[in-house]
């Protein structure tokens, strides 16, 4: 069966490179003067587009997640209320104000995501796996670290940062094509690039260099997955937090066997043998960093 990659950086690189070539094929080069780049206003540029493209990934990202997981959103006077109840009573002693969406997927993966635009527009999701494979305590520990998550703003936080790294993609690919089309010029200042040359290199530039900068975003969130661990723990106690993360040991060869969707997002993901392209920590680190916590 085909492994689908990480939806959240398929959107990104498909956003960035979309908007490069759009840019290039309506010939949007702000930036461009007789004289050369001019290299303060393709910053600005590069930042409104690249900070543009990551916040309408995040804006979409609760639909993308029902439609890539196949989420199933569950209510209060349904089958699953006390799962809903759980996520609800949580998110008001977080001190979110609307309540998250609560959704199941069908996998047999142990794992749940939260995504959405703010805290007070969020969605957090539990695999049917988890519900089958983990106690009520368990449960209660992997809820508490995704509502954590949208306490904490981290869908916001994680999109200014890709939406910073993006603009910086965007301004280093440009800069780039631009040096080399004036390199192969002659010294008449004839030849160069032509416009579909450019627009190739463009968007093969864009693509190389969203994924060179993966490793910024992936130390990032594996900061924000032991700040979201840390408020699991506030919220709903440090030792069901453990046991969620040592429930998640036990099984962690069944998690390793899929590429996982939402890796960002979700509680638990397989090590890498490059560990700067890893979004989680180590399930072990985490724990102790949880039992040497005050």
């Amino acid at each position: 069966m085909f492994k689908r990659v990480s939806l959240f950086l398929l959107t990104n690189i498909l956003i960035v490179a979309t908007i490069s070539i759009v840019t290039s094929l309506l010939g949007v080069k702000p930036y461009l003067t007789a004289q050369g780049i001019n290299y303060e206003s393709l910053l600005i540029f590069c930042l409104l587009w690249g900070m543009g493209g990551s916040f309408i990934s995040l804006l979409i990202s609760k639909m993308m997640a029902k439609m890539a997981m196949g989420v199933q959103i569950v209510e209060l006077n349904g089958p699953y209320h006390e799962l809903v109840a759980t996520v609800h009573r949580l998110a008001k002693k977080a001190g979110i104000t609307k309540m998250p969406e609560v959704g199941i997927y069908n996998s047999p993966e142990v794992n749940a995501f939260a995504t959405g635009p703010s805290k007070n527009n969020s969605l957090v999701a539990v695999s049917t796996g988890l519900l089958e494979q983990m106690n009520q305590d368990e449960v209660e520990g992997v809820l508490a670290h995704e509502v954590a998550h949208a306490a904490n703003g981290d869908m916001v936080t994680m999109t200014l940062v890709q939406g910073v790294v993006n603009a910086f993609v965007m301004f280093f690919s440009r800069v780039i094509t631009f040096a080399i089309s004036q390199a192969l010029k002659d010294e008449e200042g004839r030849g160069g690039l032509g416009f579909f040359a450019q627009t190739a290199v463009i968007f093969v530039l864009d693509i190389l260099f969203t994924i060179l900068s993966k490793p910024i975003v992936m130390w990032f969130s594996r900061y924000r997955e032991y700040k979201a661990d840390a408020g699991g723990a506030e919220l709903a106690g440090k030792q069901k937090m453990i046991a969620a993360l040592e429930s998640l040991v036990r099984y962690q060869d069944r998690i390793m066997t899929d590429d996982s969707n939402m890796g960002t997002l979700k509680i638990a993901d397989k090590q890498s043998i490059m560990a700067l392209f890893s979004s989680h920590p180590p399930l072990e680190k985490r724990i102790q960093a949880l039992k040497t916590s005050n």
